[in-house]
């Protein structure tokens, strides 16, 4: 049976809000002294607590009572919207920080990518940063070397080897980061979702170095993706964070199905729930969501060929001059299927929308194949891009059968989600 070779027991995580330090060595002195002796804050204001049951005051925990455990050779997918807890656990795992309670046991080396630059010093060159993270994971001269020219070639970058790692753009940082990471043999290999900032290839290459590196090496994956596809086929189980707490746990697809049904339920007759998962600074929501037939009824099912029709209704607490309104369309495993903007190369309007109440009509071309689908809204400042609200994985719909169409006799087996618009001509040879 395999070892455990991680394992997180009673894990929390506590951030004080606004200043690091009390303000004065002597305010930091007796907080310490008060802490040695088991005593409460001598500083906390009348009626203030720090603790593990309130997130009250000037407190805050990004982690409460995380438990569990990988077995050697497992690839552990961590998933959840921003401000879950991920990273800060990746961080604690990675001894960048330490936990305020609770105890992580690991065995064996741990290698980590969390941010662009991560454990490389910017005035060395890039073969010298593979030696120095080298030495850091314990490892001598002799074996660096070894593996040297195999993660010069991984990560493309022979040509700026020598060449001081400041001067690298953010891609080439994160290949040669990665590939050390992956190359210098640790037992348990952590990764944030600094992937992204990497091309589409070295991604893909990268995720099959990690598959090679858990099942062929049989060491330990840590995987945090916002992209459910590559964590879906990485990934053997998961974890689903929330709060920083732990919603989800077992296996990786049940886990993401949990995760892209959050909003599921929240949604009956078009009217946007208080508890649905938003993000966003807030000055103007949507509160209404809608799909429209031809004859413009509420429904949940459109023919192929027929217009989407979608009713938005928002809420504007201040007056926006410039609004922009989006929404992706997205299949039933989360994957984005395609997008539309009120403003894009090709449309030059925003929309100047008044404090209150107001309803937004789309219409958008369906040139979707029969299988299930949702929306994902949001709306943002323009031109600064700020995000006022994002809502994902709402009003689900379904896009009928060919031979359920209205006007059509078809029936074939579908493949895909888009059906193209193509042109076929006979021309003599």
């Amino acid at each position: 049976m395999s070892r455990t070779v991680l394992k997180v027991e009673n894990l929390y995580k506590q951030y004080r809000l606004g200043l690091v330090g009390s303000g004065t060595l002597k305010d930091d002195l007796a907080r310490w002294w008060a802490k040695m002796r088991g005593k409460e804050d001598p500083l906390l204001k009348i009626g203030e607590s720090n603790k593990l049951d309130t997130i009250d005051g000037d407190y805050v925990w990004a982690l409460k009572n995380i438990n569990f455990e990988v077995k050697q050779g497992e690839v552990l997918g961590i998933i959840g919207k921003n401000g879950a807890g991920k990273s800060t656990l990746l961080k604690i795992l990675s001894k960048v920080t330490g936990p305020s309670k609770g105890s992580i046991k690991v065995k064996g080396r741990v290698a980590s990518l969390l941010e662009v630059g991560t454990g490389f010093h910017p005035e060395l060159t890039g073969r010298e940063n593979i030696f120095l993270n080298g030495a850091i994971l314990g490892m001598n001269k002799r074996e660096i070397r070894s593996k040297l020219d195999e993660i010069i070639d991984f990560a493309g970058v022979s040509k700026y080897v020598d060449t001081p790692v400041k001067r690298y753009s953010s891609g080439m940082y994160v290949r040669l980061a990665f590939a050390v990471a992956a190359h210098l043999d640790p037992e348990v290999l952590i990764v944030d979702e600094v992937l992204a900032v990497g091309d589409i290839d070295f991604q893909e290459k990268a995720i099959g170095k990690m598959k090679d590196v858990s099942k062929g090496e049989g060491r330990t994956v840590l995987f945090v993706s916002h992209n459910m596809k590559s964590v879906k086929s990485l990934c053997t189980r998961g974890i689903l964070l929330r709060n920083g707490q732990v919603q989800d746990t077992g296996d990786i697809h049940s886990v993401v199905q949990t995760y892209l049904n959050k909003n599921k339920g929240l949604v009956f007759d078009g009217t946007i729930s208080d508890d649905v998962f938003r993000s966003g600074t807030g000055e103007v929501l949507f509160k209404e969501v809608r799909l429209l037939s031809d004859n413009h009824k509420v429904t949940d099912t459109v023919f192929y060929k027929e217009k989407i029709r979608l009713s938005l209704t928002i809420e504007a607490l201040i007056d926006v001059p410039a609004l922009l309104v989006g929404f992706q369309i997205v299949s039933a495993n989360g994957e984005k299927i395609g997008m539309a903007l009120s403003k894009d190369e090709t449309k030059d309007t925003t929309l100047r929308v008044n404090k209150g109440r107001h309803k937004i009509l789309v219409e958008v071309e369906n040139n979707l194949l029969p299988g299930k689908y949702a929306f994902n809204l949001s709306m943002s400042m323009f031109p600064s891009g700020n995000d006022v609200d994002i809502i994902d994985n709402i009003c689900d719909f379904r896009v009928l059968e060919f031979t359920q169409h209205k006007n059509g006799h078809f029936k074939w087996t579908t493949h895909g989600y888009v059906l193209l618009n193509a042109t076929f001509t006979l021309q003599s040879s």
